[in-house]
């Protein structure tokens, strides 16, 4: 037989590679191996980019591991191409990629393309190499047959920290032989009762794991920054993770002030870096050269060594949870690495949620919240409106939309006068002065549930909401003067008439941020008004007298906090179809108020009994998320239960309920129309099921839909089927 050319002899050491090939296809979610060419021995390591051919096209893929032979009894394939010997993939991320996926019933392919950027080789040629000379290359464990990975935090399996592991992947060593940073003080950390108790655990590398009620104020990102600062002097990495791009460039401030070090002490992930810099700034936190790491949602995979830190800000923001399949939540990800690499974990904000609620009840994370003396000397204070002495004093303050309570604080606060029976009278202002019985003057935040102008509009005559004539979409008035419109198709209405009652006049039902603006800006003439929402997102705004008219998320930061704050149509936030409309609407009113100075002025728009402005009121987000987790218990909902929902053709929903072998103690409601409008605009009618089980079976149900969904993939079953376990919204 003759003798293979040299460049096609097959390696003499480890000559298989295990490969896990970038292709979604859930019967395919397993490693495949593949024979190494002598000419790619050098370059095949654990972890790097490869090209192989698989059913006849070329596809990308992460080598996993070189082992001396294989199972397969057929002939195997030879790598195609290394694309890269750098080991991108390494062993604490590749376990972490595996159990997200495999506790959201998804492919590996997702999770990875989720974790790992794309390969940009100028940036890899330039970007610095690790500070020491990297030891001898482990591979990551290829797995044989996935394993269950342990959830954080159920009562029925709650979890047992693990010891931290040091850094494998060939080129991630701990940064170089310089000493630490040092570590810093605690700062603000004083005003916890548990906080300097908390830094010591980080300086000792504990996995101490907290839920943290933030106090109000702009002193978080300070915290969230000596944590990370503590936990880096200690020789171990830090994760943060925030929801947006404003408050990671807040973070991004805290971190240098905090570095006192002459080398960049961290790094920030963005998605508008660019593909260079971002993928620049990877491969330094894979190198080892940077101990902290900072950014949004993507973040969460960022390959730090040493792992001894995961931060996340504001755990309750809907940019939490990845859009693309396989769906995960960053809390989820960031507990289970956490647990998975016994590092600690800061996770919280102004607000508390069931989930966060949950971990608390496992007894996988204990409650850290500020002095109750400090909370008071911090927080402003917060009026309902109407309430009983204000109803005595203004009749229409019931139904009108600026009942003269809000009038009179925001006017108070424009002018710097205190005014007698307010909550301004007889507090300071943080970063005011005294001057004459005359406070300080600054902005009024003004928070208004919905952007656009008239966001949806009703017959004047009969209040039946106006719907397209063409679709059957809520119309809506983008501006002053503007022709109605359908918020679904964009069909104008200029000839409107209800096909109730025959009337073609229109009365406004929700009202924007653009028409409060303009209200507001009749009401207070010669006061600034600024907006911010939608395209239009201010980050701060100068310190000077102003209305600012912001949507729920886009709030910009005061130079010297607000003056006073005005929360707007409570109505339309807690009337929302939504099992979490209350715990949201708190979220959004607690960050709001949150901005404002110490003993400003917080008006809201709601019934002062209701138990969500009762929290807001006494600032204690802790009392009403254990509320809601125990109302959820009760009524079988998330975070009490696990949940998946199924979403496609009622025949691809009805085949595949039927044959997922869902564990006993399953059970599936539904199917009912998918989507919050039903099926009515939907080309193809689509139907979504839920299935809800306890917690303790979840990990057996994610095994259950993933095999179903191998099923339907190797059958080539026609229609998606769509499986999104834990989603934020069962309604």
């Amino acid at each position: 037989m003759a003798k293979e050319p040299k460049d096609q002899a097959v390696s003499e050491r480890l000559p298989v590679a295990r490969v896990a090939v970038d292709i979604s296809l859930a019967h395919l979610d397993r490693p495949f191996d593949y024979l190494v060419p002598a000419s790619m021995d050098e370059m095949a390591v654990p972890g790097c980019r490869v090209r192989v051919r698989f059913a006849g096209q070329l596809v990308d893929g992460y080598l996993l591991d070189r082992i001396q032979t294989s199972e397969h009894q057929g002939r195997l394939a030879r790598l195609e191409r290394v694309i890269s010997p750098e080991p991108v993939l390494t062993p604490e991320i590749f376990n972490l990629a595996r159990a997200v996926a495999d506790r959201y019933a998804g492919t590996l392919a997702d999770v990875l393309r989720l974790a790992i950027p794309p390969r940009h080789a100028t940036a890899e040629r330039e970007a610095p190499s690790a500070p020491q000379a990297p030891s001898a290359p482990q591979a990551p464990s290829a797995p044989q047959a996935p394993s269950a990975p342990q959830a954080p935090c159920t009562p029925q399996a709650p979890c047992t920290p693990q010891a931290p592991s040091a850094p494998q992947a060939a080129g991630v060593q701990p940064p170089g032989p310089g000493a630490p940073p040092p570590r810093p003080g605690p700062g603000s950390w004083t005003r916890y009762p548990a906080g300097q108790a908390f830094l010591a655990a980080l300086a000792e590398g504990r996995p101490v794991r907290a839920a943290w009620s933030a106090l109000p104020g702009p002193e978080w990102p300070a915290e969230i920054a000596i944590a990370a600062a503590t936990t880096a002097a200690a020789g171990r990495g830090v994760v943060i993770v925030v929801p947006d791009a404003r408050d990671l460039a807040r973070v991004d401030v805290a971190l240098t002030a905090v570095n006192q070090g002459d080398e960049p002490g961290h790094v920030c992930l963005t998605a508008d870096l660019g593909p260079a810099e971002r993928y620049r700034r990877w491969l330094a936190v894979l190198r080892g050269t940077v101990r902290v790491v900072a950014g949004t949602r993507a973040a969460m995979f960022a390959p730090v060594g040493q792992l001894g830190l995961v931060v996340l800000w504001d755990d309750g923001d809907d940019l939490h949870a990845e859009p693309r399949a396989p769906y995960p939540n960053a809390r989820e990800v960031l507990a289970l690495r956490a647990h998975k690499a016994g590092a600690a974990a800061l996770i919280g904000g102004f607000a508390r949620t069931a989930e966060l609620t949950q971990l608390v009840v496992a007894g996988w994370a204990k409650p850290l919240a500020g002095r109750p003396e400090v909370l008071r000397q911090v927080a402003p204070r917060v009026r309902a409106a109407p309430d009983e002495a204000e109803l005595a004093r203004d009749a229409a303050a019931m139904t009108a939309r600026l009942p003269s309570l809000a009038l009179r604080t925001a006017r108070t606060a424009l002018a710097g006068t205190a005014l007698a029976g307010t909550a301004l009278a007889g507090t300071a202002l943080a970063g005011g002065a005294r001057n004459g019985g005359a406070w300080n003057a600054g902005p009024v935040l003004v928070l208004v549930p919905r952007r656009g102008y008239l966001a949806a509009i009703a017959c004047d005559r009969c209040r039946a909401q106006a719907r397209c004539s063409a679709c059957g979409g809520p119309l809506q008035v983008g501006g002053s003067n503007e022709v109605p419109g359908c918020r679904w198709c964009g069909a104008l209405a200029a000839d409107w008439t209800c096909p109730r009652c025959g009337s073609g006049r229109l009365r406004a039902l929700v009202t924007g941020a653009a028409r409060t603006a303009e209200e507001l800006g009749r009401a207070f003439p010669g006061v600034p008004v600024r907006t911010s929402g939608g395209q239009h997102v201010l980050a701060e705004v100068p310190a000077e007298p102003a209305l600012v008219i912001a949507t729920p998320g886009a709030e910009p930061v005061a130079a010297e906090g607000y003056a006073a704050a005005l929360l707007l149509d409570g109505w339309a936030l807690l009337g929302r179809p939504s099992l979490r409309a209350a715990e949201e609407t708190l979220r959004r009113w607690l960050n709001a108020a949150a901005l404002v100075r110490p003993g400003g002025a917080v008006v809201v728009l709601a019934e002062a009994s209701l138990p969500v402005v009762q929290a807001l009121i006494r600032w204690d987000p802790a009392v009403f998320a254990e509320r809601e987790l125990a109302e959820r218990a009760e009524l079988g909902f998330p975070p009490a239960v696990r949940m998946a929902a199924i979403t496609g053709l009622p025949a691809a929903i009805s085949e595949f309920v039927g044959s997922a072998g869902l564990p006993a103690r399953a059970e599936v409601l539904g199917p009912v129309p998918a989507g919050p409008n039903g099926a009515d605009h939907h080309p193809e009618p689509a139907e979504r099921a839920l299935i809800r089980i306890p917690r303790a079976d979840g990990l057996a149900l994610a095994r259950a839909l993933h095999a179903a969904q191998a099923a339907r993939s190797a059958r080539k079953d026609v229609g998606t089927v769509r499986v999104q376990l834990d989603p934020a919204e069962v309604a």
